[in-house]
């Protein structure tokens, strides 16, 4: 089955709104995780606000990686009741049964499923059990206002997978959801 992996920038305050804060603190190495992490996942499933930002900047886009190629040619899975179609490259949307049709992307063949950024779809997602792991890209910033990673009141319990610090004060956290220990809070 494939696994749905949420990948945040995310600031010591648990902001994950814009975050343009980050440029400051890219780094060849950040980069190489994020070109893996893309190119290990063979669709994206985005929130209207996070498709609406990346369609209007990634179409045309490339570059020696082949970040860009990859972003612009993979499946991307838009979830939103406004939008009347999505013309970014192989997109889709999904416009009800959001759980549902999740579900099915991720009983298909292939490999994982990335979600960037898209807060509202992704709280929803974990309401319905629906996020395998977290990569989450901790940034040595506090931005104080906007929207956080998760919901006030939300209980999670998580497993750390992995955890690495970077010269630039970045620290790298995956995690994935300890669905036992969530049952018994």
């Amino acid at each position: 089955m494939r696994k749905v992996i949420a990948s945040e920038f995310m600031a010591l305050d648990g902001v994950i709104q814009e975050p343009m804060w980050t440029f400051k603190y890219t780094t060849e190495e950040i980069l190489a995780i994020k070109k893996e992490e893309l190119f290990s996942a063979d669709a994206l499933l985005l929130g209207r606000v996070t498709y609406e930002g990346f369609a209007a900047s990634w179409p045309g886009r490339t570059d020696e990686a082949g970040y860009g190629d990859r972003m612009n040619s993979m499946p991307k899975y838009v979830v939103s009741t406004t939008l009347e179609e999505a013309e970014w490259e192989n997109s889709r949307l999904i416009k009800e049964n959001v759980a549902e049709e999740v579900r099915k992307l991720k009983q298909e063949t292939g490999g994982d499923i990335l979600i960037f950024g898209s807060r509202k779809l992704l709280n929803g997602l974990m309401e319905e059990d629906l996020v395998d792991e977290f990569t989450l890209l901790v940034y040595p910033v506090v931005i104080g206002e906007g929207d956080r990673l998760f919901n006030d009141g939300q209980k999670e319990s998580f497993k750390l997978i992995e955890s690495k610090a970077f010269d630039s004060g970045v620290v790298l956290l995956r995690y994935k959801l300890d669905r036992e220990e969530a049952q018994s809070q």
